[in-house]
């Protein structure tokens, strides 16, 4: 497979629930994928590492949420620890991608009304932004 067809998975990483996307550097689209439930370490991986075999992505992004100012709070470390550990048990590169507004873009790009979990749409904006601030030159 080229570059120009890598298949990438972002993540939208939280305590509770982990927000999955998809796309690839060729249409540069990203779309929502799935929700992991964040239950404990053995199960989150046991689900990623299916949609690492299923998918066979090149690279990961992961969304690294900070205070509006950019500086870390806590979930920062949780979020960039989540990432490392994905780099070291499936050994794929991972990115980091300012996540500071995903989810308010995912709130309001779902609509008012929606109740739903926005984990996979704030995914999906992460990657997004991925494709957009990586253009090909």
């Amino acid at each position: 497979m080229s570059d120009a067809q890598a298949t990438l998975l972002a993540f939208d990483y939280g305590e509770r629930r982990i927000g999955v996307a998809i796309g690839n550097t060729l249409l540069r689209q990203a779309r929502p994928l799935t929700i992991i439930a964040n239950l404990n370490r053995e199960t989150r991986f046991a689900e990623v590492g299916a949609l690492i075999s299923a998918w066979q992505p090149t690279a990961l992004v992961v969304g690294l949420p900070t205070h509006p100012d950019g500086t870390p709070h806590a979930m920062t470390q949780q979020a960039r620890r989540f990432g490392n550990q994905l780099n070291g048990r499936f050994n794929l590169p991972v990115t980091w991608v300012d996540e500071r507004y995903s989810s308010v873009a995912a709130s309001s790009a779902l609509g008012p009304g929606h109740n739903g979990p926005l984990d996979a749409e704030a995914a999906r904006i992460i990657l997004q932004q991925y494709f957009d601030e990586h253009a090909p030159h």
